[in-house]
């Protein structure tokens, strides 16, 4: 898209796509926070919208909010198909040669155009940008579990956030994901058939294997200046569900991408099973020694995340919410997790008949 076809207004600069179910209560936020972003820059902007299938008013919200917005706006409805489905959906209908995507949950920088406006013309063409997106830190305590997490494993980011190039290399050590994300339209389509699911595009990550494509064709950029602020689900109800989904999700983000994570991932199935078995098998042979080793051992397996994340700066909030919602996540979590492998196997006997052949 050249700049003469932007200022002819002939095509946006950028299509800002949504996916969202049964958002009616926040999504006029999320598409406030565009709104007022777009109202700072000269960039063109249109949005997109998918709505997923919703049971609640969300249809009705988006008719209203279209009917009234400022910029362009579409609204796109399909049967509920899940993320990865929607976002795709979104992008094949938008006319920008650069897509945003963003979650129904996120709330835009105020400056994010502006500061893409400033930097994105003395970076390479076809520049991906990561967004920072921190959590909000106002919501309640169940909100703030998943740093933890994130902080042992993107800890030397979160601690002093800058901006960064993410590589093949760094891949794994720092934060990224398709929450806040702009990307060539047609690379974003790409990447989507090359990760295309055989069968249950529902459960299929759309972060992790997508972007693990993506770096590999154009330069991506993780930039706290150009971001969105995550308003986490508020109750311990939708939380549970949301970590069963993320258990399988995780399964699809690595299962086949490489025999170590085969074994990771499959132990990680097993284990909790095994840990049972050993507590049941203790207690009637009368081994309060080892019964004691065993439960000393699952307490410390419980804990230990905590004390890392507390050693890379994670907020303390954070870790108290770890610390009392980690028992009922890490079981509706592998509940998930054995669902993917389960639903992923075709991608662990893939990547062992990848192995065979090689040898």
């Amino acid at each position: 898209m050249s700049d003469a076809e932007v200022k002819s207004g002939r095509a946006p600069a950028v299509s800002v796509i949504l996916a969202s179910y049964n958002a009616g209560p926040w999504i006029s936020a999320a598409l406030d926070s565009i709104v007022h972003a777009v109202q700072r820059t000269a960039w063109t902007v249109e949005l997109v919208v998918v709505d997923d299938g919703s049971t609640d008013d969300t249809a009705a919200v988006l008719r209203d909010y279209r009917d009234s917005c400022p910029i362009p706006m579409r609204v796109v409805s399909q049967p509920n198909s899940g993320r990865f489905m929607a976002f795709y959906a979104a992008a094949a209908e938008a006319s920008g040669e650069r897509v945003l995507i963003m979650g129904d949950r996120m709330r835009l920088q105020p400056d994010a155009f502006e500061y893409l406006e400033r930097v994105d013309p003395e970076l390479p063409e076809g520049q991906v940008w990561n967004g920072h997106v921190p959590t909000a830190p106002d919501g309640p305590l169940v909100s703030r579990f998943w740093e933890v997490p994130l902080h042992i494993f993107w800890g030397s980011y979160l601690a002093d956030p800058r901006p960064t190039q993410i590589t093949e290399e760094n891949f794994d050590r720092v934060p990224k994901g398709t929450g806040s994300l702009l990307i060539g339209r047609q690379l974003f389509l790409e990447a989507c058939k090359a990760v295309w699911p055989e069968d249950n595009a529902a459960l299929v990550s759309d972060d992790t294997k997508l972007l693990r494509y993506v770096i590999t064709r154009r330069p991506m950029r993780l930039d706290p200046g150009f971001g969105a602020i995550y308003v986490p689900r508020v109750t311990v109800n939708s939380f549970l569900s949301h970590a069963f989904t993320r258990g399988t999700l995780f399964v699809d983000s690595y299962a086949g991408t490489s025999a170590l994570r085969n074994l990771v991932l499959v132990g990680l199935s097993i284990l909790p099973i095994a840990y049972v078995l050993a507590l049941l098998i203790a207690l009637p042979i009368g081994g309060g020694g080892l019964l004691l080793v065993l439960v000393a051992l699952g307490v410390l397996g419980l804990l230990a995340p905590a004390g890392v994340a507390a050693l890379r700066r994670a907020p303390a909030r954070a870790i108290v919410s770890y610390l009392t919602y980690v028992v009922p996540f890490g079981a509706v979590f592998w509940a998930g997790l054995v669902r993917g492998v389960f639903v992923h196997r075709r991608a662990f006997a893939r990547a062992r008949k990848e192995t065979v052949n090689t040898q």
